[in-house]
């Protein structure tokens, strides 16, 4: 089985949004949920799924790192709940210090938003549709922001010296900086560079210039809106508001609580129902309540086509990180490994990465013996620049 390290997601924002919900409900694991501000201190850290497709091609899967149900691929991913986030976290204010070191290593965030409007920016519980949730949006920014810029502002004087009198460039002196969070060296040279900065010598920055930097390298890391609570009736307005205001943002309808429901009926064997489905099979005798409730859920889900938790998942994978599956195996005729079990490993990677990298990715020592692939659906040869695509079935040929 190949082992390789999982793509994190972050789950952020205020407190009594439905952050826990959400983790719940993605990962089935027993978390602390309650209408109170911080009922998430330590971080809650679990396993969700990506779906796909599965292109077995009618052949009996036997999936080793990841799971298939009635022909649907559920690979996994590491999901972190953190502590909700408050007005002034960056200075340290609630738990925000605790929680901004959560996200350091998350390439992408989902940022649960309170779509119904009815709490307040603490997280206090306030009358419904009250709240503007566009608010929530633009308050993580600004947190993430000025949190930013505390870092890149500590210690200037010191990347004076190295930068404008040492023969070190700006760059690297920020990456001394900024490499704990997850940002590469590319990354901070083509922020300076969009904005101007590569050249401007340190000392001669103005305040602006820190913010900017700041702001620049926060929108890098890509930010998937999922606007919860669509099942009340402020809900849906606020979601149908956040998709106006925000085009060109990825903004995903969900109810946190319906899919919980839902995972927990299917545990029971009162329903029958695959994660990210949109719609569910009623099984056996169930009460007039129970049926009522699970009925007001149907409801939801074909509005919006789903509860939205697994749509949210993908989207971050997928749209915002933007990467692809790729199926290695062995043996390209019959797909499967060295011991016959077909299409063992399903890895997630960057979509601009390349037959080699696939080939790191698995081990270092495969990727240096790499000396070609091969497309298994096409019998197609790939050299080491070939990019790879979604649902390739890959076998890599090593010295």
């Amino acid at each position: 089985m190949v082992v390789l390290e999982r793509v994190q997601i972050g789950i952020v924002g205020k407190p009594n949004a439905g952050k826990s919900t959400f983790f719940a409900a993605a990962t089935m694991k027993d978390v602390k949920i309650g209408p109170i501000p911080f009922t998430t201190v330590e971080p809650n850290v679990g396993i969700g799924y990506v779906r796909r497709e599965c292109p077995c091609r009618q052949l009996r899967c036997n999936p080793k790192s990841y799971v298939v149900l009635n022909g649907v691929c559920f690979i996994p991913v590491e999901l972190i709940d953190v502590a909700g986030l408050v007005p002034g976290a960056w200075q340290g204010r609630g738990l925000g210090n605790q929680f901004l070191d959560h996200i350091r290593r998350a390439p992408a965030l989902l940022h649960i938003v309170d779509a119904s409007g009815s709490t307040d920016e603490e997280g206090r519980i306030v009358k419904p549709g009250s709240h503007d949730p566009l608010r929530d949006v633009e308050f993580l920014e600004r947190e993430l922001d000025m949190w930013l810029t505390s870092i890149i502002r500590r210690d200037w004087d010191k990347a004076i010296r190295f930068s404008e009198y040492g023969k070190r460039s700006l760059a690297e002196v920020l990456m001394e900086k900024l490499g704990g969070l997850g940002y590469g060296r590319q990354q901070v040279e083509a922020a300076l560079e969009a904005l101007g900065l590569a050249k401007k010598p340190p000392s001669r920055w103005a305040d602006d210039d820190f913010l900017s930097l700041a702001r620049e390298l926060r929108r890098g890391r890509p930010v998937v809106i999922v606007a919860n609570k669509v099942d009340l009736p402020e809900g849906e307005e606020g979601y149908k508001a956040l998709k106006r205001a925000l085009p060109d943002r990825i903004v995903v309808p969900a109810s946190a609580e319906a899919e919980l429901a839902l995972r927990r009926a299917a545990a029971r064997g009162l329903i029958r129902y695959l994660p990210g489905d949109a719609d569910f099979e009623v099984l056996g005798n169930l009460t007039q309540q129970q049926l009522s409730a699970l009925e007001r859920i149907r409801e939801v889900m074909r509005k919006f086509g789903g509860t939205g938790v697994i749509a949210a998942v993908n989207a971050a994978v997928f749209d915002a990180l933007k990467y692809v599956v790729v199926y290695p195996v062995e043996n390209e005729h019959a797909l499967s490994d060295k011991n016959g079990n077909v299409l063992p490993d399903a890895l997630l990677v960057p979509s601009d990465a390349t037959a080699r990298d696939v080939a790191y990715m698995i081990h270092s020592e495969i990727g240096e013996r790499f000396v070609a692939a091969v497309d298994a659906t096409t019998g197609k040869r790939l050299s080491a620049e070939s990019k790879v695509r979604d649902g390739l079935i890959m076998k890599i040929i090593a010295r």
